[in-house]
C-alpha cells in the first residue's frame, strides 16, 4: 500500500513545522487548521492524514489490504485539478494513481488512489448515495472560509455523518482565523466520539503562521470611479492594465493581477497584450495569461504551473481563484483591483445574481500576501487607504443571499427539509428557503410537506442543478432525444449577454461556432447528453418506456414544439411571462421586466425567461428590470408547463358603494381570463375587508361609542397586556375577519359602512371572564363629589398620555385623593374648568392644587363669576354644579 514521503512533500512548506500538532489533532477525530494562503496546507495535510489512516489500519506499505481513502474538497474545479496535480507531482506519481480527482464530468481515480480531490457538490451527491461513506477514512474540507452554500451544507452533513461513523476523521481548513465556529460545529474529543451538539467540546484548532517575508503595500487609486452602470468601468480596467504592466517592468518579476470576473480578466488581458504589442523590443517580452473558471483545463494549468528557467516574466490576470484556492508560483508582485463578485438577492423580484462590490479586508490581505509567499514582495492596491478602511471585514456567507433552490433539494434529499435539525454555520434565511421549497413543489421534486419525491431523489443525484435536470430529462423525453435539451440547457447556463436577450439567436451562433465559448458549450452539451443517456431518456422518438414510467416531471406528457422556450419553461415555470405593453412583460412570479430595445422577441406574446437583471431608466421601460435571456413560447406550452401555477379565484371589489365580483383564472400572477358574476354574502365580506385594508381603518364609520371603547381597550392592553386584546391599526387590520367578519357577511351587495356597528364588533375581542371587569378597570365616566359624573377621555391607542377628565372646579371641592384607574395603576389628569367651562388648571394631584394654586385661581375668578362659590377653604365646602343659593 502506497505511503507518502512527507519529508519530501513538506520540504520548504511552512505548514510542515506544525506536522506533529496536526497529527495529534487529526487523531481526535475532528480538527480545524488555519493557515494563510501559500503555506502548503493543501499539499501536506492530505498525505499526512492518508499515512495516519494507513498506520491505523495496521497496513504496511506494499501490504495487501486496502487502507481507507482520504477525500479532499476544493471549492472550484480548477483548484481540484491543481491540488491533485501538485500533490501527485511532489509524490512523483501521476494523477489517477495514489492521488486522483473528480469534478463534474471528469474523473481520474483508480484502485490505487489514496487521496481523491473533489468539489463539495460531488461529495454531497456521493453522500446521498452512501451516507456512511464506505471506504473513506477522512474528509478534509479546504477553504471553508469562502462560505459557499455547498461548503456550508457539506459541513453540516458531515457533522451528522460523524454520529454514524465515529472512526471518520473530519478536518476543516481555512485561510483565515475565523476558526471558532467551525471548531464548535465539528466538535471534538478523544477518539472522535464527540459530535455536534453532544459533548459541547470544540474541535482542536491548529494555527499555522505564515512565513514572514517583507511585504510592501502601495495605494494607487484611479482618477475616476471603479464602477459604472455597466459594471467595472473601461477606464478603470485600463488603469489596472497600465499599472500592472508598468509595475511588472520596473520589478522584472512575475505579477498576479486580481479583477472580479471572467469578463474583466479577458478585457484586462486584451489591454495588456495590446500595450505589449505597441511597445519597443528593448522593453523585453512579457507573457500575459488569463486565469478563471471558464477556461479550458490546459489553459488553467498553464497559468498555475509557473514558468521554467529562461522563460519570459509573466503577468497572470485572475479572478478570486488565485486568492486562496490556488497558488500561482513565482509571484512577487500583486496588483489588486479591490473588487469581488458576490451573490445578492432581490427578494421582491425573486432574483439572485452576481454583483460587483468592493472586496473584504480579509480578501485584500490574502491577495497581498501572495506577493510575499516565497520572499520579499510588493502589493499595489488600486484604491485608497480610506477605501480599504471602509471595506467589510469579511465577505458575507453565500447562503444569506443565494437562490437556495439547489440547496433546498439537497437538504430534502438528505432528510432535513429546510435544514431543520442540521447544524449549519449560518442557517438559511426563512423566506429564501421557503421560496426555494415552493419552487421545488412546482417542479414536483418535493411534496407539500417538503419531503423529497421519487423524481426529486433521482434528480438530486445528478451532476446538474434541479431546474436544469428537470428541463433536460423532461425535454429529452418530450422531444425524443437529449441533444435539443442538452444544447439549450448548456447555452442557458453560460455567458449569454451578447445575444441581446434572445436564446434562439445565441443557439444559432453557438452551433455555427461564432459565439464566444462555442467550444466550451459543445463540451457541456456532450456532458449533459451523457447524463440524459444514463438516466434512460434518450431513446426512440417520444422517450424510452423506462423514462415514461420514471416519475420525472414532464415525462410522458403531450409533446409540444421542440423549442428553446419549452426547455426554459420546464426549468423555471414561474418565469413564464406574458407581454403587458410595449417591451414590458409580467412574469408568473409577479415580477415585471422589459426586453432590450430591438430584441427579436418583441413579437412574442409569451416567452420563457432564463435571466432577469435589475435595471433602471429607459432600458427597463419603467419595470425596474431587464430580461437578459429568454425564448419565445407558444401559449399552449405555457399553459401546459405552468399547469401547477394555474389558479381560479373570485375577486370581489367595492366600486361606488357596490360589490363587484369577477371570477379570474391566472397562471401565477398572469391574468388569463376574468368574468363578471353575481355577488354572494362572502363576496361582500371580502370586498369590504379588502377595501378597509387598502384604505385603512378610517374607512369605517367610527362613532363616538366605538372610538371610546377602542381607546379603553388600548389602555388596558398597554398596561395589563394579555388577555386584553391589542387594538392598534396593524393588529385590527390583520384580524379584521375575526372581529368584523360576521357583520360584513350580513351586508348585501349594496354594501355601505354606515350599516356596521363597530362598537359591538369590537366587543367580540373582549376576553372572558376578564370582560366583566371592563367598566371597573376602565369606566366610561368618573363619579365626582357633586353627585354627578364626568366623562373620561382616554388617550389614542398607543399614546402615552393619561386619561383626562374635564369638570367644573366647584364639583370636586373636598376631593383630596386623585382617582386612579386599572386597579390603581393609571392616574387621571383633571382639567378643572370655570363656570363658563374654560380651563383654569390642569393637575393630576388635587391635594397639591387645593393647598397651593387654588388661592390664586380664587382671587382671579371671584369677581368674574360672583354667583358661583369660591370658598376660602375648598376642603370643607360642599361640591356643587350650581350657583350660590339665595342668601348664601
Amino acid at each position: 500500500m502506497h505511503r507518502f514521503d512527507l519529508d519530501r512533500i513538506g520540504e520548504s512548506l511552512p505548514v510542515a513545522a506544525a506536522r506533529e500538532q496536526i497529527e495529534r489533532a487529526a487523531l481526535t477525530g475532528a480538527a480545524v487548521i488555519t493557515a494563510p494562503p501559500g503555506t502548503g496546507k493543501t499539499t501536506l495535510v492530505p498525505p499526512l492524514v492518508a499515512n495516519l489512516l494507513l498506520e491505523g489500519a495496521g497496513t504496511e506499505a506494499g501490504g495487501g489490504s486496502a487502507a481507507p481513502r482520504v477525500l479532499v474538497t476544493q471549492p472550484r474545479r480548477v483548484a481540484v485539478r491543481a491540488a491533485a496535480g501538485r500533490i501527485a507531482e511532489l509524490d512523483r506519481s501521476s494523477v489517477g494513481g495514489p492521488v486522483g480527482f473528480t469534478v463534474r464530468g471528469e474523473r481520474h481515480v483508480s484502485g490505487a488512489t489514496r487521496i481523491e480531490v473533489l468539489t463539495p457538490g460531488v461529495l454531497i451527491r456521493r453522500l446521498l448515495r452512501d451516507p456512511e461513506l464506505s471506504g473513506v477514512g477522512a474528509v478534509i474540507l479546504d477553504e471553508v472560509h469562502e462560505r459557499s452554500v455547498e461548503g456550508d451544507l457539506l459541513l453540516g452533513i458531515l457533522a451528522e455523518v460523524r454520529a454514524l461513523r465515529e472512526d471518520l476523521i473530519v478536518i476543516a481548513m481555512s485561510a483565515t482565523v475565523q476558526a471558532e465556529r467551525f471548531a464548535e460545529l465539528l466538535g471534538g474529543g478523544a477518539g472522535g466520539t464527540a459530535v455536534v451538539g453532544a459533548s459541547g467540546v470544540a474541535a482542536p484548532v491548529v494555527a499555522v503562521p505564515s512565513a514572514l517575508h517583507p511585504l510592501t503595500i502601495e495605494y494607487t487609486p484611479a482618477a475616476g470611479p471603479r464602477l459604472d452602470d455597466r459594471g467595472v468601468s473601461r477606464a478603470y480596467l485600463a488603469h489596472v492594465a497600465d499599472t500592472a504592466l508598468a509595475s511588472q517592468r520596473r520589478a522584472g518579476c512575475d505579477a498576479l493581477v486580481f479583477v472580479p470576473g471572467a469578463r474583466e480578466v479577458d478585457e484586462t488581458v486584451r489591454l495588456l497584450r495590446a500595450s505589449i504589442d505597441r511597445g519597443s523590443p528593448a522593453q523585453g517580452s512579457v507573457e500575459v495569461l488569463p486565469l478563471h473558471g471558464r477556461l479550458p483545463a490546459r489553459e488553467q494549468d498553464r497559468a498555475v504551473r509557473g514558468r521554467a528557467p529562461g522563460d519570459a516574466p509573466r503577468i497572470v490576470v485572475s479572478t478570486a481563484l488565485a486568492e486562496s484556492s490556488l497558488t500561482v508560483p513565482g509571484v512577487h508582485l500583486v496588483i489588486d483591483a479591490g473588487l469581488s463578485r458576490e451573490v445578492r438577492r432581490d427578494q421582491a423580484r425573486s432574483m439572485s445574481g452576481l454583483v460587483t462590490v468592493s472586496t473584504s479586508r480579509a480578501s485584500a490581505e490574502q491577495r497581498a500576501g501572495r506577493a510575499a509567499r516565497l520572499g520579499a514582495g510588493r502589493a499595489i492596491r488600486l484604491y485608497s487607504e480610506a477605501d480599504f478602511a471602509r471595506m467589510p471585514a469579511h465577505a458575507p456567507p453565500e447562503i444569506g443571499a443565494a437562490d437556495l433552490t439547489d440547496a433546498a433539494l439537497l437538504l430534502a434529499a438528505w432528510g432535513t427539509p429546510r435544514g431543520a435539525g442540521l447544524a449549519l454555520p449560518t442557517p438559511p434565511p426563512r423566506a429564501a428557503i421557503e421560496e426555494a421549497e415552493s419552487v421545488l413543489r412546482a417542479l414536483e421534486l418535493v411534496d407539500s410537506t417538503g419531503r423529497i419525491t421519487r423524481a426529486g431523489a433521482r434528480i438530486a443525484q445528478l451532476p446538474v442543478g434541479p431546474r436544469e435536470a428537470r428541463a433536460l430529462l423532461a425535454g429529452a423525453a418530450e422531444f425524443g432525444d437529449a441533444r435539443a435539451g442538452a444544447e439549450i440547457v448548456a447555452a442557458a447556463s453560460g455567458e449569454h449577454r451578447e445575444a441581446g436577450g434572445d436564446l434562439t439567436v445565441l443557439l444559432r451562433e453557438l452551433r455555427n461556432g461564432r459565439a464566444p465559448g462555442s467550444d466550451r458549450w459543445r463540451r457541456e452539451v456532450e456532458r449533459l447528453r451523457r447524463v440524459a443517456r444514463e438516466e434512460g431518456v434518450e431513446a426512440a422518438t417520444g422517450g424510452s418506456a423506462a423514462a415514461k414510467g420514471s416519475g420525472t416531471p414532464g415525462i410522458g406528457r403531450a409533446r409540444g414544439s421542440a423549442s428553446a422556450g419549452v426547455i426554459l419553461a420546464l426549468a423555471r415555470p414561474e418565469w413564464i411571462a406574458r407581454r403587458t405593453s410595449g417591451r414590458a412583460y409580467l412574469l408568473a412570479s409577479g415580477t415585471r421586466a422589459a426586453l432590450p430595445e430591438g430584441s427579436q422577441l418583441l413579437g412574442s406574446e409569451w416567452i420563457a425567461i432564463r435571466e432577469v437583471q435589475r435595471a433602471e431608466g429607459r432600458v427597463a421601460d419603467g419595470t425596474g428590470a431587464v430580461i437578459r435571456l429568454a425564448a419565445p413560447l407558444a401559449e399552449g406550452d405555457a399553459l401546459r408547463i405552468g399547469e401547477t401555477l394555474i389558479t381560479e379565484t373570485r375577486e370581489a371589489q367595492l366600486v361606488d358603494g357596490r360589490v363587484r365580483v369577477r371570477e379570474e383564472r391566472r397562471l401565477g400572477a398572469i391574468l388569463l381570463a376574468s368574468t363578471p358574476v353575481a355577488a354572494r354574502s362572502d363576496d361582500t365580506r371580502k370586498a369590504i375587508a379588502s377595501s378597509v385594508r387598502e384604505r385603512g381603518l378610517d374607512a369605517l364609520q367610527w362613532n363616538d361609542r366605538a372610538i371610546a371603547l377602542r381607546r379603553r381597550l388600548g389602555l388596558l392592553h398597554g398596561v395589563l397586556g394579555t388577555p386584553w386584546p391589542a387594538v392598534d391599526d396593524v393588529t385590527l387590520l390583520a384580524t379584521l375577519d375575526d372581529w368584523l367578519g360576521a357583520d360584513l357577511e350580513r351586508l348585501g351587495p349594496k354594501a355601505h359602512f354606515g350599516g356596521l356597528d363597530i362598537a359591538s364588533a369590537l366587543r367580540r375581542l373582549l376576553p372572558w371572564p376578564e370582560a366583566a371587569r371592563l367598566d371597573e378597570l376602565a369606566p366610561e365616566r368618573l363619579a365626582v363629589p357633586s353627585g354627578g359624573t364626568a366623562q373620561i377621555v382616554y388617550p389614542e391607542v398607543g399614546a402615552a398620555d393619561p386619561p383626562l377628565v374635564a369638570v367644573k372646579l366647584q364639583e370636586v371641592f373636598g376631593l383630596a385623593q386623585s382617582p386612579r384607574l386599572v386597579d390603581g395603576r393609571v392616574s387621571v389628569l383633571f382639567h378643572l374648568l370655570s363656570p363658563a367651562r374654560k380651563p383654569l388648571a390642569v393637575t393630576a394631584d388635587l391635594e397639591s392644587f387645593w393647598n397651593g394654586p387654588y388661592q390664586q385661581v380664587r382671587k382671579e375668578m371671584r369677581g368674574r363669576y360672583p354667583k358661583h362659590p369660591w370658598p376660602e377653604d375648598p376642603w370643607t365646602a360642599p361640591a356643587t354644579p350650581h350657583t350660590k343659593r339665595a342668601g348664601a
